[in-house]
């Protein structure tokens, strides 16, 4: 009820001063016509002082006194008409007056009702965190956020195969004959996943977790998470949440267990946290990474929310080796290279196997390994690869020639 009585006494203090200056014919101690008259005047002074210094001639300043003279006159007769009010009409004054009063008063009100939130409760920051602390506990099982979207049919990509669909089938059937092959369930895992089945394709990731036990990397958590929320169409289960959260245990710096973190604080509306996990991972990402879209889409509103004042950064280039990381190249032993360049051919190997990529990248990744002289990575890597790209012939040839340039294709 105070709320009401605080805005209702602004709305109307407002209104009143409005409706004053309209009433009084002005806005200051003296009619509009005074100013006027007292301009004039300074301009006859200055018509003075121009002609004493020679800027005019008596030609031009008699032309300008009558001029101004005749605008004295005017205001003059102005004043003396128009009185202290200005000439303001009395009844129109009063009637525009309340008019905006109750525009000010009842139009603030009816906008109220339709934007703000009538008999809403005030949310102190103890409420809000235990509201989020609520809504964290109710949050829906895997099972349960995959079945209120109902029966989904398998979606084949359009040009896939008919013997790609029956290589995918046998692969099923050999994984359920051989359930603890740790391989056959990771190309099971991409193969579902490519032709949108996510549902399967998770059962199949957290079955290799099972397999694997405490040797599950973070990139094993990541990828189960991943494949959850999209089988829940962006829903992130109390399931995916531990996902994630063994994922950052395992490697704090996993990108794309921070990203869905992140959303998943959304969900459960503690923009706060959501904004500090990604203004972190946007800092930290190459411009390229598949999360920085989204991520630049929402920060600044995300920050809005969390009471943060922050401004999105430019897009910077993509980064690569700078100078210096030449000139130290340059200045390394051969071994020291090798190291270098293993180091590269690692960070794409974990990127590809966690969020992904082209097929030009794939071939890139063969060919670091052929020229590294690790023949056993490049077979796998391109095994691996024609199970992802087996629905697109034309990216199958890319892979291939990078193969055959490695010396492992068949």
């Amino acid at each position: 009820m105070g709320f009401w009585i605080i805005v209702a006494a602004l709305a109307i203090a407002i209104g009143a001063v409005l409706a004053l200056t309209l009433l009084r014919g002005r806005v200051g101690d003296a009619p509009p016509a005074a100013y006027d008259l007292q301009v004039y005047r300074d301009q006859l002074k200055e018509v003075d002082r121009d002609l004493a210094r020679g800027v005019i001639g008596a030609d031009e300043a008699q032309r300008l006194r009558s001029e101004v003279s005749r605008r004295v006159l005017a205001a003059d007769a102005q004043l003396r008409a128009g009185g202290e009010d200005g000439g303001q009409p009395r009844l129109a004054g009063r009637l525009a007056a309340g008019l905006i009063v109750a525009v000010i008063a009842g139009g603030g009100l009816l906008i109220y009702r339709q934007v703000g939130a009538p008999g809403y409760d005030d949310l102190p920051i103890a409420k809000r965190i235990a509201a989020s602390d609520a809504a964290r506990a109710e949050r829906l099982s895997q099972d349960a956020a995959e079945a209120r979207l109902g029966p989904v049919e398998e979606s084949i990509p359009d040009g896939t195969s008919q013997d790609y669909l029956a290589l995918i089938e046998q692969l099923r059937k050999t994984v359920k004959e051989r359930p603890e092959d740790q391989q056959g369930l990771q190309f099971l895992v991409r193969s579902e996943a490519a032709l949108g089945n996510m549902a399967a394709a998770r059962r199949a990731q957290q079955q290799l977790i099972a397999l694997k036990g405490d040797a599950a990397s973070a990139a094993d958590q990541a990828m189960l998470a991943d494949l959850m929320i999209n089988a829940a169409v962006g829903y992130v289960s109390a399931e995916a949440e531990t996902a994630l959260r063994e994922a950052l245990r395992l490697d704090p710096r996993e990108p794309s267990a921070r990203f869905y973190l992140g959303l998943y604080l959304l969900q459960v509306d503690r923009p706060d946290g959501a904004f500090r996990t990604w203004q972190a991972l946007l800092e930290e990402s190459t411009p390229d990474a598949p999360w920085v879209a989204p991520i630049r889409a929402q920060l600044e509103e995300l920050a809005a929310r969390a009471g943060v004042k922050y401004t999105l950064p430019p897009v910077g280039d993509l980064r690569g080796p700078t100078s210096e990381d030449m000139e130290n190249a340059a200045g390394m032993s051969a071994e020291g290279r090798q190291d270098m360049i293993r180091g590269m051919v690692a960070g794409l190997a974990e990127r590809l196997s966690t969020t992904g990529g082209t097929a030009e990248e794939w071939a890139r990744l063969i060919n670091a390994y052929g020229v590294l002289g690790d023949a056993d990575k490049a077979k796998q890597v391109w095994a691996e690869a024609q199970v992802v790209f087996a629905a697109n012939p034309a990216m199958l040839d890319t892979l291939r020639a990078a193969a055959a340039n490695a010396g492992i294709a068949e």
